[in-house]
């Protein structure tokens, strides 16, 4: 059913069991003493196109997954902000650039991750490029110049093709 190994009921600590609820429904995690229905719902992260000196801004990760290569800077929105914040916030602290959002470019998920992204573009308004504190690097890229085969993720990659196929 799931990629996620949980056992136990967050609200009482009862055993989790596999339970098909409705016909066409995947299964669910059910709390076999309380009745809890614990959903596996997607997570929702951003991605955030920094066009900068005729270029793109990429950084090199130096955490895993995928350490050592490229991505296109992002992350996970946080409880509580807006999907524009979580862009702004994720620019400044993995490329030290602060930016303000354009457009949304266009959303991706994937049947192999529970991460749905919303990738936008955006406008640089002040900062300097440096690499984060997750990061090995951050550099701009020229469109030529973009380290296919060293992209991390998915996501990455097609927004960086999509977002060149559509750049006026």
């Amino acid at each position: 059913m799931q990629d996620i190994d949980y056992r136990f009921c967050p609200l009482c600590g009862g055993s989790l069991a596999e339970r098909l609820l409705k016909p066409r429904e995947p299964k669910r995690l059910v709390c076999t003493d309380c009745g809890f229905i614990f959903y596996i719902d997607p997570k929702l992260a951003v991605l955030a196109l920094i066009p900068l000196q005729g270029g793109i801004v990429l950084v090199r990760r130096s955490i895993e997954p995928g350490y050592g290569l490229w991505v296109v800077p992002g992350g996970f929105v946080d409880l509580g902000e807006t999907v524009e914040e979580a862009v702004v916030r994720e620019a400044q602290e993995e490329t030290g650039l602060t930016v303000r959002v354009e457009r949304l470019l266009k959303v991706y998920s994937y049947r192999h991750s529970r991460t749905v992204l919303l990738a936008y573009v955006t406008r640089r308004l002040d900062g300097e490029l440096v690499a984060g504190d997750e990061e090995l690097e951050a550099r701009v890229f020229a469109p030529r110049d973009i380290p296919w085969s060293l992209i991390a993720f998915s996501s990455s990659r097609d927004s960086l093709k999509d977002f060149f196929s559509l750049s006026p």
